[in-house]
């Protein structure tokens, strides 16, 4: 299967466990791999029989405005939702990045739907 790859997508989320790690956006990176078949796509060079990625990362981009979620694995679901049902991938990879311990570069989750 073909894909589209979107790599470390910064948005600015509210998201974790404790009301005060929410009460506050945080910096996230989004990496987000959409399966689809593009050989029409390319044969017409017709941008509506393809996964338009600018449209995917506005829409990602705008997600976390007046919303908040606790856990990753949370959101990258809905990510994934939107990702297969909004804009058509037959398959869709969501790998989040956190930057919330000091002493690591990272924490995330990563799922495939």
């Amino acid at each position: 299967m073909d894909k589209i790859i979107i790599q470390d997508l910064e948005v600015w989320y509210r998201i974790g466990v404790p009301d005060e790690e929410r009460a506050e956006p945080q910096r996230l990176l989004l990496s987000i791999e959409m399966s689809h078949d593009f050989r029409p796509a390319a044969a017409s060079d017709d941008i509506s029989r393809t996964i338009n990625y600018y449209a995917v990362s506005q829409r990602l981009l705008k997600l976390g405005e007046g919303r908040s979620w606790r856990l990753l694995e949370t959101l990258a679901e809905e990510i994934a939702q939107i990702i297969r049902t909004e804009f058509g991938a037959a398959a869709a990879q969501v790998e989040i990045k956190k930057f919330i311990i000091p002493e690591a570069r990272w924490v995330g989750v990563r799922i495939v739907r």
